[in-house]
């Protein structure tokens, strides 16, 4: 239904049914790979493939071949497939599966020659997707990726932690548990104590040239070991964007003492009720500096998320329930784009003060701290709203939706019906685009 400019009448490209009802695709093939095989030194695998598909919400729309001929060529001119005549690029063509979907396959050897990589495809297709989406009045539309997620297991490590019966990967372990350490720490030194405590083994960098200062860390698990037996280390920044020792100084500013506390019930009460003090104050702030000073907002809002990773630590202990689902999602919105971290303020050093406190007053036992707790997570909720507000302004999307699902879930558990399905809070890499889905170049024929 679609072919590169210059490809002539599309019913001459359409491979024909022979005689056993079989197409024969060899006339097709020999087209797409002239250019490869006069090509100089082309690549051994030299296909690239991307397929556009409709939401469920707009199955529903009938599109003809000329409008979905139109999205293909919009999304490939974008993304540096698609070029003009006068510009002789790719050959590539679009063939419909079904209603709901297309798929494009292109040889990666312009017509002069020379090898176009389509280095980095994947955001450009996301992008232009999404502008796709927007000029054909779609419902749904994936924004770009903003580099906000964590980072993904690879698929070895997947299948590792299944053979092994791991609940989760030593990746997605240790950065729950790295996450924890620095929700309750106010330094490097309070850090690496706590991520010792919980069973962690750390390992640090040193400088080349000042062997006093310490400039990275890794961690690995006990039982996560190679075929030799040797622990497998993951550095900070491989485990979320933000998480390199000299984000994390910067995260953690300057802390004001801290000394452990009496612990009792009143006590604990007590510092649910300051902390949710605090977190009405940084909602309100939030709100406030939406617009106008959206790096004091960044800080508070990465400031919250620690505080309720700590809180759900008090509640939950280590059993993954509801509300670490949602800190780990509520992670992922407050974090800044492409792991930048914002100075800490002093709305962000009084809600890292709560986190710290509610961190050292433990395990919730009694209904007072039940009560209280449940207090701090309403207004953890709505906090979630002012960051969604905050998202929807600034145009970052999944992080908006991330929020927006947090908002919800939180409100389910302050209402103390966490049998009722909350959002999804399964936190997720950046979805395929609603329309595209461009796939990774170079599979082979």
């Amino acid at each position: 239904m679609a072919a590169w400019d210059g490809a002539g009448p599309l019913a001459d490209l359409e491979p024909e049914v022979t005689a056993t009802g079989r197409r024969d695709f060899r006339g097709l093939t020999a087209l797409l790979e002239q250019p490869v095989r006069a090509g100089y030194r082309p690549p051994k695998k030299f296909v690239w493939h991307a397929s556009m598909r409709l939401a469920p919400e707009d199955r529903h729309r009938s599109i003809s071949d000329t409008t979905w001929a139109s999205m293909v060529e919009q999304m490939l001119t974008e993304v540096g497939v698609a070029t003009t005549a006068t510009d002789p690029g790719l050959r590539w063509i679009a063939m419909r599966h079904a209603d709901d979907h297309v798929h494009i396959v292109a040889t990666l050897v312009r017509e002069d020659g020379r090898t176009n990589w389509l280095r980095n495809d994947y955001p450009r297709c996301v992008k232009a997707t999404y502008n796709v989406a927007r000029r054909y009045n779609l419902h749904r539309r994936v924004p770009p990726a903003d580099r906000t997620a964590h980072r993904r297991p690879h698929p070895v490590e997947v299948s590792k932690a299944r053979r092994t019966g791991r609940a989760q990967t030593p990746r997605d372990e240790l950065r729950r548990r790295v996450r924890a350490a620095v929700a309750a720490a106010g330094s490097e030194e309070e850090f690496f104590a706590r991520l010792r405590e919980a069973g962690v083994l750390v390992r640090v960098r040193h400088s080349s040239t000042d062997p006093e200062q310490i400039t990275g860390y890794a961690v690995a698990l006990p039982g996560g070991h190679t075929a030799d037996g040797q622990p497998v280390y993951f550095g900070g920044g491989r485990l979320a964007p933000d998480m390199t020792l000299s984000k994390l100084r910067l995260r953690w500013g300057t802390p004001k003492p801290l000394s452990a506390p009496t612990v009792g019930r009143a006590e604990r009460v007590e510092a649910m009720r300051q902390a949710a003090a605090a977190v009405t104050a940084a909602a309100e702030e939030i709100r406030r500096e939406a617009r106008t000073a959206p790096g004091r907002a960044q800080a508070t809002a990465v400031a919250a998320a620690d505080l309720l990773t700590s809180l759900a630590y008090a509640v939950e202990g280590d059993r993954r329930g509801q509300l670490h689902r949602a800190a780990e999602v509520f992670d992922r919105a407050a974090r800044d784009l492409y792991g930048r971290v914002r100075r800490a303020t002093s709305r962000s050093q009084e809600l890292r003060a709560m986190s710290r406190l509610v961190a050292l007053m433990g395990r919730i036992s009694g209904d007072d701290d039940a009560v209280a707790a449940l207090a701090l997570v309403m207004d953890l909720a709505r906090l979630a709203d002012a960051l969604e507000d905050l998202r929807q302004a600034q145009q970052r999307l999944h992080q908006a939706e991330a929020a927006r699902a947090v908002a919800g879930a939180l409100q389910v558990v302050a209402a103390g019906r966490q049998q009722v399905v909350a959002p999804p809070l399964t936190p997720t890499p950046t979805p395929e685009p609603t329309v595209g889905g461009g796939r990774r170049a170079a599979r082979g024929r």
